[in-house]
């Protein structure tokens, strides 16, 4: 017997860790890519999958990085952060969301990155026999988080019929009174939908009714387009009151790998969330968070990035349009999320998005994410390898004439 087989945690499957033969989902991709490079050396794969900006962090933020590295004031631990980024990201939320009233020493903590972030969240808030609502699809870490503590996760599913928006109504009162917590994520992974400021009065509304703390991802919040202007959760009256908000600079700034974000809202949650991540890291090199202060003083970065993406997407929408796919340029994130075809005029069928997603890769060699948790779509992520407009009309004329001759049906 393995020395560890019965001292491994319930919560990771105790003496079943490690024995599944399930594959995940971006495993079964990852697989299919390999499958399809193998068989097909000659052809290069059109990565439509990617969920990570296809570019580095600006140069001017690296040359920031560059010269604090070295700096001996900078070797410290940063613990729950240094003042001038914190300062920097509440005058960062004034121009970017017009948020007043933000004060850096109450208001904001840094992370190491949005992951942890909502890591972190449910021990602030779930104990065993409590209830994240959770929307689905959707990024799961506090979910699998609350799952680790004991804690139950009920899932709003975000269906086509409602615009892509969790519907409360439909909660069950057993559920609602052992909730403690709601996760949203806005603009959406993977749907793209942008909310309202109607919807987040509708949450607000909703969480104060039902004693729920609310969890903002606003991890795509600053990449919008088409005159949607980004929108702050704590923008509303009385978000404060009942959540935070998590912002990373990932997105907006392509600093993926730098793992760097910070909490804002309501100061006791905050406070909260500074406890648990005291006792959990030491926080982010101070010279990254100095960096991050460029970035968060560079707007024209965004700004530059939002232009390529919008770019790209009316390229693609125009593309899958012409090819049957049932599909509106979204006006947020980097991904344009649509029905799954149902099969192929040679007879071929799919019973959910994975089916279609593998057939693509292997017969077509373009990567895209299937979603089969509130009907079958596939996500389109405009982050694929090009650089400028020739090139991106290269990738999107080659993945259309790839996608033409498989001849889908819908």
């Amino acid at each position: 017997m393995d020395f560890f087989e019965n001292l491994i945690s319930e919560r990771l499957g105790g003496r079943s860790f490690g024995k599944s033969t399930e594959i995940y989902k971006f495993e079964k991709i990852k697989r299919a890519k390999a499958e399809a490079k193998k068989n097909h050396p000659d052809i290069p794969i059109i990565d439509m999958g990617v969920g990570e900006p296809d570019i580095p962090a600006d140069p001017k933020v690296v040359q920031i990085l560059s010269e604090e590295a070295g700096k001996a004031e900078n070797r410290w631990y940063a613990d729950n952060g240094i003042p001038e980024f914190q300062n920097a990201a509440a005058k960062y939320l004034k121009k970017v969301y017009d948020l007043d009233g933000i004060d850096s020493d109450l208001h904001i903590v840094h992370g190491i990155g949005s992951k942890p972030v909502l890591a972190q969240i449910p021990i602030c808030l779930i104990n065993p026999g409590d209830i994240t609502l959770a929307t689905s699809p959707g990024y799961g870490v506090t979910s699998t988080y609350t799952r680790y503590l004991g804690g139950e996760v009920y899932e709003l599913p975000l269906l086509k019929e409602n615009d892509f928006f969790p519907d409360f109504n439909t909660i069950p009162a057993d559920i609602l009174s052992r909730s403690k917590l709601l996760y949203i994520n806005y603009p959406n992974n993977p749907t793209g939908q942008v909310a309202s400021k109607a919807f987040f009065e509708k949450v607000v509304a909703f969480a104060k009714a039902n004693e729920i703390a609310v969890v903002h991802d606003a991890a795509y919040a600053a990449i919008t387009f088409d005159g949607y202007k980004p929108l702050s959760f704590l923008s509303v009256d009385g978000a404060m009151d009942v959540g935070i908000e998590v912002h990373s600079l990932s997105k907006a700034f392509n600093m993926t790998g730098w793992r760097l974000a910070f909490v804002v809202g309501n100061p006791k949650m905050v406070n909260a969330y500074a406890t648990v991540k005291d006792n959990t890291d030491s926080g982010q090199f101070r010279a990254i968070q100095k960096a991050g202060i460029r970035a968060l003083n560079s707007l024209d970065i965004t700004d530059v990035t939002c232009d390529k993406y919008s770019r790209r997407f009316d390229l693609l929408v125009a593309a899958l349009s012409d090819l049957g796919f049932d599909v509106t340029k979204p006006k947020g994130t980097f991904y344009c999320y649509v029905n799954a075809p149902k099969g192929t005029e040679s007879g071929e069928r799919f019973e959910k998005a994975e089916n279609a997603s593998t057939y693509l890769i292997k017969e077509a060699q373009i990567s895209t994410v299937p979603w089969d948790d509130a009907g079958a779509f596939l996500r389109f992520s405009v982050t694929f390898n090009a650089e400028g407009l020739e090139e991106e009309k290269k990738v999107i004329d080659e993945m259309k004439s790839r996608l033409t001759k498989l001849k889908l049906v819908f």
